[in-house]
Formats: C-alpha cells, sequence, structure tokens
C-alpha cells in the first residue's frame, strides 16, 4: 500500500519527459564519437536534453513551493535545502570521488582546478573544465537555482516571484548578447553560465505560476487541443539545428526553444491517457526518467569522444552507463532518498497531484462544453434529418471524465 502511494503523487508524464531528455543527451554524446555518423547539428540535442531538464526544474520546483505556501501557508527554506541536499549531494559527489581516485591513479586525466569546480558548483564558470567534469556544468545552473529561486519565492512572494520570473526570461537573452559581443571566441560558454541559462528555469517557472490562469483561458485550451499543435514540437525540434545565425539564436531561438519545450510538457500533463501519454507514462520509460539523474552523472567516462577504448565503443558503452547509473540509483540515491522523505509533507505532495488533476479536469470540460453547445447550436439540421417519427437521431456527445 505504501509503494502504491508513493507512485500516486507523481505528476503524469514528468519521468517520461526525463526520459525523453536524457535519450536526448545519450544520443548527443554517442553521435559524437562517431565521426562517420556525426553531423554538425547532432551534439546540439544533448544541449537541448539538458533545455528540457531546466524547463522541467524551474516548473516542478516552483509547483512544489507554490503548493506548500498554498497549503501551510508558508514555505520551509531549511526543509526545501536538506531535501535538495539529500536528493542531489550523494550521486554527485559520489561521482566526483569515483573520478578524483581514477585520476589519482592516472587512469583519467583532471585539469587543475576541477575538483575544486566541481564540489563547488561553479563548473558552469570555469570554460577549461575537463571532459569528465564537463558535463557537471549543468548541475552547477541547477544548484544556482535552487539556491536563488526558493527564497527570492520566500521574500517576494507569489506575485513578484512571477515578476522576477518574467524578468530573468528577458534579461537572459540580453545576457547572451553582451557577452557575445565582449567576448565573440567564448560563444561556446554563453547558455552554460547562470545569467546566460536563467530563461529555461524561468521559463518552467512561470508555467506553474501561471497554468491556473491559463486553464481558464479558451483560447489556451483551444490552441492545446488543436490538430496543428503538432507543429509546437517540430518548429521546436527545428529549432534546435544550429543553421541560423548567433545574434538570433542567442535572442529569439533559445526563447522559442524554451516556449515551445513548456508548451508540450504541459500538454503531455494534460494528455497523460492518450497514446503519447501512455507511452510517457509506461513504466520503462518512467524508470528511465527515474534514472535519469545517476545516468546523466555516469554516461559522461563512458561517452568520452576523446577516448579510444573499447568500453567506449557503441554499444558496449551505453550498457556500462546503465549499469552505473543503476549502481548508482540503488546503493546511493534509494538510502538517502528514504532520509529525504523525513523533510517532504504528504499533504503537499497529494495537493499539487490534486491541483494538476483539477486543472485538467477544467480544460477537459471546456473542450466538452464548446464541443456540446455547437451539436446543441444545431437543432435545425436535427429535425431536418429527424429519425423514426421525426425525432432528431441520436448523437455521440462528447464526454468528460471527472474523475
Amino acid at each position: 500500500m505504501r509503494a502504491k502511494h508513493q507512485h500516486s503523487v507523481r505528476i503524469p508524464s514528468l519521468d517520461g519527459l526525463r526520459a525523453l531528455a536524457i535519450a536526448l543527451v545519450l544520443f548527443g554524446h554517442s553521435i559524437e564519437m562517431h565521426p562517420p555518423l556525426y553531423l554538425k547539428w547532432t551534439g546540439a540535442y544533448a544541449e537541448f536534453g539538458v533545455r528540457i531538464f531546466f524547463v522541467l526544474s524551474g516548473f516542478l520546483i516552483t509547483t512544489l513551493l507554490v503548493e506548500e505556501l498554498e497549503v501551510t501557508g508558508r514555505i520551509s527554506l531549511k526543509k526545501f535545502y536538506l531535501r535538495r541536499v539529500f536528493r542531489i549531494f550523494p550521486a554527485s559527489y559520489t561521482y566526483i570521488l569515483a573520478i578524483a581516485l581514477l585520476s589519482a591513479s592516472g587512469v583519467v586525466a583532471l585539469h587543475a582546478r576541477d575538483l575544486l569546480h566541481a564540489v563547488t558548483y561553479t563548473a558552469n564558470y570555469d570554460p577549461n573544465r575537463s571532459w569528465y567534469i564537463g558535463h557537471l556544468w549543468s548541475l552547477s545552473v541547477e544548484e544556482q537555482f535552487y539556491l536563488l529561486w526558493p527564497l527570492t519565492l520566500f521574500l517576494a512572494g507569489r506575485k513578484r516571484g512571477m515578476m522576477i520570473a518574467a524578468l530573468a526570461l528577458a534579461a537572459a537573452p540580453a545576457f547572451r548578447v553582451v557577452e557575445m559581443l565582449l567576448a565573440p571566441g567564448a560563444h561556446f560558454e554563453i547558455g552554460v553560465r547562470f545569467e546566460t541559462a536563467a530563461d529555461s528555469l524561468a521559463t518552467g517557472c512561470l508555467l506553474a505560476l501561471l497554468r491556473g490562469w491559463l486553464s481558464a483561458r479558451r483560447e489556451y485550451i483551444r490552441l492545446l487541443s488543436s490538430r496543428l499543435f503538432v507543429l509546437v514540437p517540430i518548429v521546436t525540434l527545428l529549432l534546435v539545428l544550429p543553421f541560423y545565425r548567433l545574434r538570433w539564436r542567442f535572442t529569439l531561438g533559445y526563447g522559442l526553444m524554451n516556449v515551445g519545450i513548456a508548451l508540450c510538457l504541459d500538454w503531455c500533463m494534460r494528455n497523460s491517457t492518450g497514446a503519447i501519454g501512455k507511452v510517457l507514462n509506461w513504466r520503462p520509460v518512467a524508470f528511465v526518467g527515474v534514472l535519469s539523474y545517476s545516468l546523466y552523472l555516469w554516461q559522461q567516462p563512458f561517452l568520452d569522444r576523446y577516448s579510444h577504448s573499447f568500453l567506449n565503443r557503441f554499444p558496449l558503452s551505453i550498457a556500462l552507463a546503465f549499469a552505473a547509473a543503476l549502481a548508482s540509483h540503488y546503493l546511493v540515491e534509494k538510502p538517502f532518498l528514504r532520509i529525504k522523505k523525513r523533510f517532504e509533507s504528504e499533504r503537499v505532495k497529494t495537493a499539487v497531484v490534486a491541483s494538476e488533476m483539477r486543472q485538467d479536469q477544467l480544460s477537459e470540460s471546456r473542450v466538452a462544453g464548446k464541443a456540446a453547445a455547437r451539436v446543441a447550436s444545431t437543432p435545425a439540421i436535427a429535425s431536418h434529418d429527424g429519425g423514426k417519427d421525426g425525432a432528431p437521431p441520436e448523437r455521440d456527445l462528447p464526454q468528460t471524465d471527472e474523475m
């Protein structure tokens, strides 16, 4: 019964989207290791996978914080930071320790300040980071977000927090352009430093803060339920291709990608019982999403583009990355997640899922109501096509599931 209850408080489709994000990272890094298959754009999809993680983090963390504020009347910064410590530190410091030991034994080579930046979560400000520590730039961005955003909501409140998130959304492109003009040769670091990546996180934050309001907007629900919505993921994926100028990518390109990811995220949550939703919530896919944190940490040494070792050959490299991730998840993550649960509120987690269900039901009722209104507004046609004894024919009206 306990396991079933814990499963029930997970927001539908989020684990499946994490699985998609880590699959993009693995794809991008794997292809980079095989020059015959490598194209200019393939590595960009690894970065795109990280961008999905950022939007997801912004959404989920904000949802939990706002629900805690509404349920308990306050945000406990102490409990939040303790939850993050038990969630993030054990697996990442285990990985860093393993790499440090391999470096000390001469198996891998690290740069002078790699370990310092790794343990302080400042790798995103180290342009000379080595491959084995290089991917920790994204964890550094996340940790900087975890440090700043809850404190912002705690001090500013929900409405002012929304304004600050909107300001970050506008400021990040400006930072990217300024840094591109000041250091045109270092453009590969733009989108890595926190101030140039914050808009991805802010987009997720704004989705969480505005989702209730958006659920009541007919135009927004009409967009999500339109057949043309398929263009949103298509255009978003096309924007990943680095075939347009940097100035456009750093301004409109990244911003449109973030919005596209947020729209797809919301669509997936609202359509968790459809065909795509069933795939995202299929147990094997969802499990890859649960495993994604450890998998992201441990894929790096096995997908080393600079190594010629047989351990880095596909598909053995992927198998070894999954094996290391499984060991990390079960031996490191899970024991500390049990400690983390002591600082979680079941009331808040249950309220989050209940809120998601209410918003989804509101969207469904609006779509169903609109369709029913269309049917009700055509009585003359019905009487003309009258059935037996002149009665209007029976029609299959759309149903809404209020459960």
